[in-house]
């Protein structure tokens, strides 16, 4: 069991202790009205802080913690895969991590954020896709940034392509996850380290 679901577990028991509690107090009565009714109060406000956290916990989109020197660990997001998002030219971009992906692709929308007119692209190489056969142009970034938590992975002139397709985000692959002197996946977990 990891830290992510020993946390949930505590909020789920203080919830439930909370709503037992309340129930025992509401039908106490040898307690006195007004102490009575403060300490439900204050179980509701514990409930609620309860549920808030746990619901912060489920619902988070940012699945990013650093730990240590160097090293940043994803977490896998409720779609089942892992995601990232990354500084391409200044401009935030979420990628979807993809192994079976050769290189860093992006698609034509991101590729307009960046700076790019995908338009004028010369689509001279061929992917195979689930989709069938699409049209890749080859492109170079002028800087990718990686920055968590103080933790910064800064690269330069980072070859990349633009996908013709509809592709629905932009994919990461191997090509740029190479950079990195580590990448492993334990669990539910993504390590990156340099």
């Amino acid at each position: 069991m990891d830290s992510d679901q020993i946390m949930r577990l505590v909020y789920l028991g203080v919830w439930g202790t909370v709503l037992i509690s309340y129930f025992l107090i509401a039908r106490s009565q040898s307690l006195g009205q007004s102490l009575r009714q403060l300490m439900l109060w204050g179980l509701i406000f514990v409930g609620v802080a309860a549920g808030y956290g746990l619901w912060q916990d489920m619902t988070s989109q940012n699945g990013a913690i650093s730990v240590g020197d160097g090293e940043i660990i994803l977490r896998v997001q409720r779609d089942g895969h892992f995601h990232l998002d990354l500084d391409i030219n200044g401009t935030p971009v979420s990628f979807l991590i993809d192994t079976g992906a050769t290189d860093l692709v992006l698609s034509q929308s991101d590729a307009e954020r960046v700076g790019l007119n995908p338009s004028e692209l010369p689509y001279l190489g061929q992917a195979r896709t689930a989709n069938g056969i699409v049209g890749l142009a080859r492109v170079t970034l002028d800087e990718v940034v990686l920055s968590h938590d103080g933790i910064e992975f800064r690269d330069t002139r980072v070859p990349a392509f633009v996908n013709e397709g509809q592709l629905d985000v932009s994919l990461l692959g191997m090509g740029y996850l190479r950079r990195y002197a580590r990448i492993s996946i334990e669990g539910d977990r993504l390590i990156l380290e340099r």
